[in-house]
């Protein structure tokens, strides 16, 4: 998504105390930022940050990583954040400015990530820049590089070629698909589904929405 230069995201996010503009300083030791040791979710490309910021402001129990490398997306997460904590320190989640192409220099085993959400990423639908979806194999192979035994990928997309081709990496990547559906709002497969900005834009426009739960 393309999205206008903001100003104020830079001063904003240098102040924040949950924004890690250096993010590789701590790979392989991220249970020690949190407050509380709990299993480790990740979000990877999260925009505006409206779906981490109700995911995770709903459940303390878990501990919360979004990634994003646009400074202008960064600084409206920054501030959505805010909003569903109340403007209140959110002790579960983290912001995160890092180049998922790059996310192998941000986490490793010892980080233990047990899920990975991928929510409407770009689809790159031109052949010569297909390695650089975030369920191409090239990545998934980074993916499996931090993600415990048995962690799981959920990914949501609008897309029915891109949705198609991810079939394919993960499987050639040796995941297992443990479930998926051709239609989320009629056979959801989540334990609850946050609607995203993109899921209810492409809704509202009578495209149906794709999912799946891969498993390593």
């Amino acid at each position: 998504m393309r999205i206008r230069r903001k100003k104020w995201a830079k001063e904003e996010l240098d102040n924040s105390k949950f924004y890690i503009d250096k993010p590789e300083e701590f790979k392989g030791k991220w249970k020690s930022k949190f407050l509380k040791e709990n299993p480790l979710h990740i979000e990877l490309g999260c925009g505006k940050g409206s779906f981490i910021a109700n995911l995770a402001s709903s459940h303390m129990d878990i501990n919360y990583i979004a990634v994003d490398m646009i400074e202008a997306m960064l600084g409206l997460s920054k501030r959505n954040i805010e909003q569903a904590y109340n403007f209140e320190y959110p002790e579960n989640l983290y912001l995160i400015r890092a180049n998922v192409e790059q996310i192998s220099n941000v986490f490793d085993k010892t980080d233990e990530v047990e899920r990975i959400y991928i929510n409407f990423c770009n689809p790159w639908p031109k052949k010569k820049h297909n390695k650089k979806r975030l369920t191409h194999i090239r990545q998934l192979e980074l993916y499996k590089q931090f993600l415990i035994g048995n962690g799981e990928i959920y990914f949501k997309r609008d897309s029915d070629e891109l949705f198609e081709a991810s079939l394919e990496y993960f499987v050639q990547e040796g995941f297992t698909i443990i479930n998926k559906t051709y239609d989320l709002h009629k056979e959801s497969i989540f334990e609850e589904n946050i609607v995203t900005e993109h899921e209810k834009m492409f809704s509202e426009e009578g495209i149906k929405i794709k999912a799946l739960i891969a498993k390593i």
